[in-house]
């Protein structure tokens, strides 16, 4: 069994190092689902196996020493040299290939449990949700507002609510299902959803819109107009950037293009059923559905709703719109 284990733990360390280092498209649902499974094997094995072994074994060694005592109490010799207790706990304890296993199974189902049905943690890495999301927000995210899915396969089973203009969604980036992306949906199925010259519209009605003081963004030593924007019940704030055009460039071929009718204005797209369109609030810095296209429902990952730390800034710890 040692052998055994150093090599399945040697190839949970070779996954990850691919990983880390680029060679292969990494899956951590997947590779918290195996970890789960393996170490729940070894716990079961463990604890209906393996202890009992070592107790019958501990067990069988004290009957020993009690057995050789009493043989020599017989023969008049009344004290004895050795001590088993310290034989028995040796028997006992863990080998490190069991440790390793069947002793980390507890936290990795817990972790696997949360991070599945309930919240995951998620970095956000870029700048395409300035200023709701700064580079380097650690957010939580609802797994189970949208409906609880099954890990790894994202199979819903259960319905939850249906996302409403406005929220601040994760999903499976379309083009590469094995990323996620955070953006804002601004459409939902059936919507007519135009971005014409740098203004929302909305099945024919503008979204309430008024100016904010401008935003100074420290990583780009810019100032950007900011406005505050009206999508659904949300308000939150909106970036744009006057020296980028307002066409959008180079987008790409994708699942119901035909809805969407580009022109140097911008964009205009019928979201079709059980799809939804997403844009980021830094609107001239986020590539969205604008460039790719629509997200199904089966990408949806979850809700974000809190930053719970930035260690650059530990002020933009709190809820957000």
């Amino acid at each position: 069994m040692q052998v055994l284990t150093s090599a399945v733990l040697a190839a949970f360390v070779a996954y990850v190092g691919a990983w880390y280092f680029g060679a292969i498209d990494g899956n951590f649902a997947l590779l918290l689902f195996l970890a789960t499974v393996v170490t729940g094997l070894y716990w079961l094995a463990e604890r209906f196996y393996f202890l009992p072994q070592r107790q019958l074994a501990a067990a069988a060694l004290e009957a020993q020493a009690v057995s050789r005592k009493a043989e020599l109490t017989k023969l008049g010799i009344e004290k004895v040299d050795g001590d088993v207790s310290e034989a028995k706990k040796n028997l006992l304890a863990q080998p490190w290939w069991l440790d390793w296993t069947a002793g980390l199974f507890p936290v990795i189902i817990a972790v696997f449990l949360l991070r599945s049905f309930l919240f995951e943690p998620f970095k956000i890495p870029s700048g395409s949700m300035i200023p709701t999301l700064q580079i380097g927000d650690l957010i939580l995210v609802n797994k189970f507002h949208y409906g609880i899915r099954l890990p790894v396969i994202n199979t819903k089973i259960t319905e939850g609510n249906a996302p409403q203009r406005g929220d601040v969604m994760v999903f499976r980036y379309p083009p590469k299902p094995s990323l996620d992306y955070i953006k804002r949906v601004v459409g939902v199925p059936g919507d007519e959803v135009a971005y014409l010259n740098k203004r929302l519209t909305i099945n024919g009605k503008p979204v309430d819109t008024s100016a904010l003081p401008e935003f100074f963004d420290e990583d780009t030593m810019r100032y950007f107009k900011q406005f505050e924007e009206t999508v659904g019940d949300r308000k939150h704030g909106v970036l744009n950037d006057d020296s980028r055009p307002a066409f959008v460039p180079g987008a790409d071929a994708f699942e119901f293009k035909s809805n969407c009718r580009y022109s140097v204005e911008g964009v205009e797209c019928k979201v079709p059923e059980g799809h939804y369109f997403m844009m980021g609030d830094n609107r001239d810095n986020s590539l969205d559905s604008r460039y790719w296209g629509f997200v199904p429902d089966k990408n949806i990952v979850g809700r974000a709703f809190f930053v719970w730390m930035n260690f650059g800034n530990p002020k933009r710890i709190g809820s957000f719109n």
